[in-house]
């Protein structure tokens, strides 16, 4: 079977390793990229549409998951999207979440046993796309698999809430009420906050920014951007299947992801 496969490894050794014991396992398979961190990942796999990707899960930049949360997000449609196998050292919380979201892993470091059952399931997979008429259904596995492992990740145990936001404007702070807060998006190394007045840009990243906020309220509809929900005012969704909100007392469209698209669901 002739499949592409693109790894992404910021330890060069354990990529080189990877690749060797693919291709002993696996001599017609093509890895045609390798790279040392997620935001390559991205571009690379957007640029030569792998039928496979080994994401090594803790990477510098975006993580593994990261990088196949953008990917399914910029994945064009009507295209295959590849199948994932994550790269992980032993570490039973990320086995369990694995498991239960039926992605397939390796563990560091590598043993060929496994990595050869790896092979086996690949290919069996493969195999099975080749067979079947439904050209978005890679992509829908792919999805419910993201947002298993997405809910497996988030943060657990009682973090503290954000009511009053402090953004800083030259010398002075304002003080912002959460509840105020239309939406935030992430910019670069920043998040601008949008309420229906004024803007702010904080100084924290998206990431740091999500277990302070009430998820209940707050819905991630895409992996930059954070919206109140009570703030949506109507989601419509175009010819192309794609979903934009309209906010309420604001002139701003927010586009949804396909990842977030099931939360926009008529009662």
């Amino acid at each position: 079977m002739n499949a592409t496969a693109l790894i992404a490894e910021d330890e060069p050794l354990l990529a080189a390793h990877l690749k060797a014991e693919l291709l002993r396992l696996w001599p017609t398979l093509h890895v045609v990229a390798t790279v040392g961190h997620g935001e390559a990942a991205v571009q690379q796999a957007l640029a030569l549409r792998p039928n496979i990707l080994f994401l090594d899960i803790r990477m510098p930049g975006l993580s593994g998951l990261e990088a196949a949360h953008a990917l399914a997000e910029d994945w064009p449609e009507g295209e295959p999207f590849p199948l994932v196998v994550f790269v992980t050292a032993h570490d039973q919380y990320a086995l369990e979440a694995f498991d239960r979201a039926a992605v397939d892993y390796v563990l560091k470091p590598i043993s060929a046993e496994r990595l050869a059952q790896t092979c086996t399931r690949l290919q069996q997979a493969l195999r099975q796309r080749e067979q079947t008429t439904v050209p978005d259904g890679a992509l829908d596995a792919a999805l419910t698999q993201l947002r298993s492992l997405l809910g497996a990740s988030a943060p657990v145990g009682n973090v503290p809430k954000l009511s009053v936001i402090q953004a800083g404007v030259g010398a002075a702070i304002h003080m912002v009420k959460v509840d105020e807060v239309l939406y935030f998006e992430a910019a670069d190394k920043y998040v601008r906050l949008v309420t229906p007045e004024r803007e702010h840009l904080i100084r924290i990243s998206l990431r740091e920014l999500l277990p302070q906020l009430d998820m209940q309220r707050f819905w991630q509809i895409h992996r930059g951007t954070v919206v109140r929900a009570d703030a949506v005012a109507t989601a419509v969704r175009d010819e192309s299947g794609k979903l934009t909100l309209s906010l309420r007392g604001h002139a701003d469209k927010l586009a949804v992801s396909r990842l977030y698209a099931h939360l926009f669901k008529a009662m």
